[in-house]
């Protein structure tokens, strides 16, 4: 063997090594909206390679390179994938907690979670926060899905709640706090473990002094705080002890937010230094719920059967034969008409809000909820279809500290993008049917 035919045969042997292991697509001809919220990009090429975005352009500027997979995208509305900040893997749509809890507690891991996540991603949700589960559960599914071991959106997980006082049954994911050193050994463990937020809930049940605790032992470990805000005086506790994200509008069927807390929000809004002021109002449960009673055909829809064994699919079909007889919906009618006001009275304070569903509660299907979450947003409130999407892309991205590499369509980030066939900034409901699903540059849908 001489030496030129030695070295050619090298060469021969690299290339085809290198090109092997790098995967190349380009994404030609939709109109892509990026995510920044500016002037979408008609005839957009996008160039991944392996994982990454590697170049962003359009036909006129920006050429496909030899080799790689073409994907058109003509006629469709390209995007990045969705992120939903509030759910729930641990439940699917069960009526009875107590039930739910008790008897597949052990299947958490196993089954509930993996099928949840399945059920997101398919609905175009490439990253999610959860907000509620036992600890080693969520870890070890948020680890198992980055590892690429089962499908799923990229998890951020609180674990626990921290609380004053668990719930009767619910201590495997729940925490209860007494006193300040308790606050903050509870959190440091959960940082410790490797969470990536800590989730507050009826901080108005516990000291002042044991929420700050919370927070500042939170911020110690870089950890983002994301507190309930069910009532006015959750808020106030919450805005004075520095937590990040407040979610939800509320439980009670008060018309607005009380002046007072609105001038704390608006204050809190008004130091820039400290950030934006996130705001996760979770309120297409509760609009949709009336709608849902009196037209329960989209409950069938076996979009919500993904990864679950038909046992467990009977279980929830059978807790939800009766939606308008569902303990947990029978205050919802009198409080749906405050809804839109604190959601605007919000966005007027300067509050940046997120999508967000609580999905997995009754009646919430994790293929569904985050779309009509945007459709509600868009269709019933009037909020711009490029702020609802921004919402739901770059915002959450921010919130988490993870915009180097999510949350836009731009070089550098992860491939994580979805397309719909059509005009989604005129018709947003077409996210409830996303015809491509690409996370982390391989296509899943």
């Amino acid at each position: 063997m001489n030496k030129l035919y030695f070295l050619t045969l090298l060469f021969l042997i690299t290339a085809q090594s290198t090109f092997a292991q790098s995967e190349i697509k380009a994404l030609v001809g939709g109109r892509l909206i990026d995510g920044f919220g500016g002037t979408p990009i008609h005839n957009s090429v996008i160039i991944i390679e392996d994982e990454i975005i590697t170049k962003v352009g359009h036909q006129g500027n920006t050429k496909v390179p030899e080799g790689a997979e073409v994907i058109s995208t003509e006629g469709m509305d390209v995007m990045p994938g969705l992120w939903d900040m509030h759910v729930h893997l641990m439940i699917n749509g069960h009526s009875d907690y107590a039930h739910w809890d008790t008897i597949y507690i052990d299947k958490l891991g196993d089954i509930i979670m993996p099928a949840s996540a399945l059920q997101l991603l398919k609905a175009g949700v490439t990253s999610a926060r959860d907000l509620g589960a036992p600890l080693d559960v969520s870890l070890d599914v948020r680890d198992r899905i980055n590892a690429g071991e089962i499908p799923g959106p990229t998890m951020y997980m609180s674990g626990p709640f921290i609380q004053h006082e668990p719930y009767p049954g619910t201590e495997a994911f729940r925490w209860g706090v007494n006193g300040v050193s308790d606050a903050r050994a509870k959190v440091k463990k959960l940082a410790d473990a490797g969470v990536d937020c800590i989730k507050l809930i009826d901080q108005d049940q516990m000291t002042e002094d044991e929420v700050k605790a919370v927070v500042d032992e939170a911020h110690k470990h870089n950890l983002k705080v994301v507190a309930h805000s069910h009532r006015p005086e959750e808020i106030r506790r919450g805005l004075r002890a520095g937590a990040d994200n407040f979610e939800h509008t509320g439980l009670s069927s008060a018309p607005a937010y009380p002046d007072d807390v609105m001038e704390m929000i608006k204050e809190r809004t008004a130091q820039m230094n400290l950030g934006p002021l996130y705001w996760t109002p979770t309120v297409e449960g509760l609009y949709n719920y009336e709608y849902v009673r009196d037209n329960p055909e989209k409950l069938d829809n076996d979009c919500w059967h993904d990864g679950l064994p038909q046992d467990i699919i009977e279980d929830i079909e059978k807790s939800i034969v009766h939606p308008g007889r569902l303990p947990y919906f029978q205050l919802t009618p009198s409080r749906k008409p405050t809804l839109e006001t604190k959601v605007k009275q919000l966005i007027d304070a300067g509050v940046v809000l997120l999508i967000g569903t609580d999905s997995g509660i009754p009646m919430k299907f994790h293929c569904q909820s985050t779309w009509n979450e945007l459709d509600v947003w868009v269709n019933e409130f009037g909020i711009d279809p490029m702020y609802a999407i921004k919402a739901a892309t770059y915002w959450p991205a921010k919130m988490m500290g993870v915009e180097d590499k999510y949350g836009t369509i731009s070089e550098g980030k992860y491939a994580d993008i979805i397309a719909v066939d059509g005009d989604v900034l005129r018709w947003i409901n077409l996210l409830s049917d996303v015809d491509m699903v690409i996370k982390h540059g391989k296509r899943v849908k």
